[in-house]
């Protein structure tokens, strides 16, 4: 039996979330083309007869703009200590940015071992990954460099493969037939969120977060309640839209994939309150789940 913890980590929308669920089989992490999707250290399981993989799914690493952002990082960079093995995931498709050597600096400081994850490879030539690939290797030595497309689920089998021989536990952490630690009421809260991600725009995605309030379940039904919290009013008829079509689109798609995950009929209460400026506020950072104490 081998088992241990493996960090992904990486700027924001390089495919962090979409690798993670593809190495699950099961959609554990949200995704969409905004960045900063994912907010919060997101636990994946992955499973076999012998091997046990705790994956851990970071938000992408950014040059920050508020208080949430500052925590978003610290959260990030927490994850790069005490783990079997790092995943540094690039976008192939673009060169080398400055949030890349920024990470990149910064991994110099860790003792274990880091493999470069060139994503996206279906999108480029395979000169332009060898070019790639000897750019990035002269900026750290790295333990493996592995090119997948996370999306197409290409070579995604052989990164697991590689990852296991970088193992050094021998327990099994998990059940082994739990896929995530992350509770039903954080899912449930991130599926509306990723839902709001697709109807909006520009900033308001960034506005915008998600808190289930109450599960109440018999043996037919489950019904649910979540917070939509914006910072300012202004949002607030953005997200609920005209006649209230905005909002009802959300909740229509929501509960769908919540009946197809919970293998019941939901009934789903949305509502959108203001908590202004809650991105930079302690006391709201730490009710709606951001807690920088964790992160020090």
């Amino acid at each position: 039996m081998k088992s241990g913890f493996v960090s992904i980590i990486g700027r924001p929308n390089v495919g962090k979330s979409t690798l993670l669920n593809n190495i699950l089989n099961y959609k554990i992490a949200i995704t969409s083309n905004k960045v900063q999707t994912t907010r919060n250290i997101i636990q994946g399981i992955y499973n076999e007869e012998n091997y046990q993989i705790v994956f851990v799914d970071t938000p992408g690493i950014h040059k920050p703009t508020t208080k949430l952002g500052k925590i978003l990082n610290k959260e990030s960079y927490a994850m790069t200590k005490e783990v079997d093995v790092i995943l540094f995931v690039i976008d192939a498709s673009k060169g080398i940015g400055e949030g890349d050597k920024y990470i990149m600096e910064t991994l110099k400081k860790s003792d274990c071992p880091i493999f470069l994850v060139l994503n996206k490879i279906d999108m480029i030539s395979t000169e332009k990954l060898f070019l790639m690939i000897n750019e990035y290797k002269d900026y750290l030595p790295f333990s493996e460099i592995v090119p997948i497309s996370a999306l197409k689920k290409d070579n995604v089998n052989h990164l697991i493969d590689v990852i296991k021989k970088y193992l050094t536990d021998n327990v099994r952490y998990f059940d082994k037939n739990l896929i995530t630690s992350n509770s039903k009421s954080f899912m449930i809260s991130e599926l509306v969120r990723e839902k709001l991600l697709y109807v909006t725009n520009e900033e308001v995605p960034h506005s915008i977060t998600c808190l289930t309030t109450s599960i109440k379940e018999d043996s037919k039904l489950i019904k649910i309640c979540v917070d939509i919290i914006v910072d300012r009013d202004s949002l607030k008829k953005i997200i609920i839209g005209k006649h209230g079509e905005r909002l009802k689109e959300v909740g229509t798609a929501s509960r769908k994939e919540m009946e197809s995950w919970l293998g019941k009929k939901v009934y789903l209460e949305l509502y959108v309150k203001t908590v202004k400026n809650w991105r930079e506020k302690e006391k709201h950072l730490k009710e709606f789940g951001f807690d920088e104490l964790n992160f020090k």
